[in-house]
């Protein structure tokens, strides 16, 4: 049997993970963020001489952020919490939406009933990851209407959906670890056998893209979207794995490892990531975010003592959001993250 395990214990792998009064707009001196740097081939990424900002603290677990270029500003997931933040330059941050998953919950059953990953669809409309529902959701941001648009494989529901990315068709790629699940792969709320990676086209029914991953968790295509990387962030399998995809978006070959993370030392698993339109990953590996070459190579690594679960692109594209344990970061880079 496969231990009970807490997905934030296990992510941040000791880190302590503490419920702040308020969100502040400052992080103590003792933890601020620093960038390593592996290469000089990260100069050409990211100015030798960048700082790394703090713009909230306060999240039990910062998770799946978003920019809304129609506005100006950042959303963020604190699943455990089960709210959605908001931040922006003027307005710092603040409450967006409680409960941001779903409400009621047997905590005795459920341990992260919130929202976890966040993704716009090409209409502008917010899509998230319901952990507790165990669904993804789209919410229009201007009505707050809410619709769940999947929530079952083969007529049974998912575990926890995780994280997402989409396509330039419209196709939802997502993850459905059972983290969100007080008991894991023992949770008598399990119904699907194994913890998936799904893709949802509208109209359509879930398609699994692979089942052979045992805790997979965030992922992102390659800018032809010819490749789909997912994270494992199982403590006895971490690595990310590269699926190569035919024309129909579909699996046209079985994971392979493109980054070992095994060997690799620090706070985290491997979890959130983002590519940008040059092909350079930012991805979530044990040590903080690691930033590499399209063929895998380690540029540099940014470190603030605890897990970097996730990030995305922002402002003008050439800033990149970090939510790091129980707070959000900021750098600004020299690359466009945005794709056309």
């Amino acid at each position: 049997m496969r231990p009970t395990i807490n997905r934030r214990a296990l992510i941040a792998s000791g880190a302590a993970l503490i419920a702040l009064p308020s969100l502040a707009k400052a992080a103590p001196a003792e933890t601020r963020p620093t960038l390593r740097r592996l290469s000089s081939g990260l100069d050409r990424i990211v100015a030798p001489n960048v700082a790394i900002e703090t713009i909230a603290t306060g999240m039990q677990w910062a998770e799946g952020p978003v920019w809304v270029r129609d506005g100006g500003y950042l959303l963020f997931s604190d699943p455990p919490a089960n709210i959605i933040r908001r931040w922006s330059r003027n307005d710092g941050a603040s409450l967006f939406l409680q409960p941001s998953g779903t409400a009621g919950l047997d905590p005795a059953l459920v341990r992260e009933a919130g929202s976890n990953g966040l993704a716009l669809d090409r209409q502008g409309r917010l899509l998230i990851a319901n952990s507790g529902g165990r669904s993804i959701d789209r919410l229009d941001l201007r009505t707050r209407t809410r619709t769940v648009l999947v929530d079952r494989y083969q007529g049974k529901r998912f575990n926890s959906c995780n994280d997402m990315t989409l396509s330039r068709t419209g196709a939802i790629y997502f993850t459905d670890p059972p983290y969100g699940f007080a008991k894991g792969d023992e949770s008598p709320l399990k119904e699907v056998a194994q913890n998936g990676v799904y893709r949802w086209t509208e109209g359509g029914a879930a398609v699994l893209v692979t089942g052979a991953l045992t805790r997979p968790n965030g992922l992102a295509l390659s800018p032809d979207e010819r490749r789909l990387f997912v994270s494992n962030s199982d403590e006895k399998d971490r690595r990310i794995v590269a699926i190569d995809l035919d024309a129909a978006g579909l699996p046209s070959g079985a994971p392979r490892t493109f980054l070992d993370a095994s060997a690799l030392s620090g706070p985290g698993n491997p979890d959130g990531m983002k590519i940008a339109a040059d092909g350079t990953m930012f991805c979530s590996s044990p040590g903080g975010l690691w930033i590499l070459t399209p063929e895998g190579e380690r540029l540099g690594l940014i470190e603030h003592g605890a897990p970097i679960a996730n990030c995305c692109f922002g402002e003008d594209g050439r800033t990149l959001f970090m939510t790091a344990n129980d707070r959000v970061l900021r750098m600004p880079l020299k690359i466009d993250g945005w794709r056309a």
